[in-house]
């Protein structure tokens, strides 16, 4: 994959010195932001692979800058804020946002979702170059063109919402996605649905691939918000 280029927007001097130089001991190339219209502007003239981005911006809300920057790129939004409650991790990611990490964060944890974000944009890129119809995650593959999917080899047979399900995540693979967001693409605005039926329907997922596959964990929950599918950690 091409080098990364990341933007940091973050107010708080101390914090931005921190990213900026734990990206530059890292030899991550970035761009950096204070406020949220020079980002918006950065985001356009620098086009980024992936932003770092504090919502209490000093101009214009940091959720303002995600619906911004989303009508026209797919850079990865990492969002790193004092915002803790779900109601904002959840407003973020319904927003346009990939990731959300609370502060205080530890240094590890920022770095190991920076990894976790380019994996998923190499993964995206090997996609449009092959253009495979075959989706391969660890145990799991999904064949597309044929709506079959094998666990461990052997072939789970899913109900049409399980499938939809299933695909969302695999082509949101290393994304959070929220209730409300699947909810609206799996049932659409006109059919009403809940966070209930939701569960539901995704225990019964697992429950399949975890009957052909014991120790199947590559869909995980994040309580209150949503699910995610994971990417296994490349060797």
């Amino acid at each position: 994959m091409k080098e990364m280029k990341i933007l940091v927007v973050e107010d708080d001097r101390s914090v931005s010195n921190l990213i900026t130089t734990t990206l530059k001991l890292n030899h991550y190339s970035y761009t950096a932001a204070s406020t949220g219209r020079e980002a918006v502007s950065l985001c356009a003239s620098h086009q980024p692979d992936l932003i770092l981005l504090d919502l209490g911006l000093p101009d214009i809300d940091g959720i303002e800058v995600i619906r911004t920057v989303r009508a026209w790129s797919s850079a990865v939004i990492i969002i790193i804020s004092a915002r803790g409650e779900d109601a904002d991790k959840i407003e973020a990611l319904d927003s346009g946002a990939d990731d959300y990490l609370t502060k205080p964060f530890s240094i590890d944890e920022l770095l190991a979702r920076i990894r976790a974000a380019a994996r998923r944009m190499q993964y995206i890129g090997d996609r449009r170059q092959t253009r495979d119809a075959v989706f391969v995650n660890g145990d799991l593959t999904i064949d597309y063109a044929s709506r079959r999917v094998l666990c461990a080899g052997r072939e789970v047979h899913l109900t049409a919402i399980e499938y939809k399900l299933l695909t969302l995540l695999s082509v949101n693979a290393g994304r959070v996605l929220t209730h409300s967001y699947i909810i609206d693409r799996i049932w659409g605005g006109g059919v009403e649905t809940d966070i209930v039926s939701l569960r539901v329907y995704m225990t019964s997922l697992r429950k399949k691939l975890r009957a052909a596959q014991p120790d199947f964990s590559l869909i995980e929950t994040h309580i209150g918000i949503g699910y995610q599918m994971l990417r296994p950690e490349r060797s």
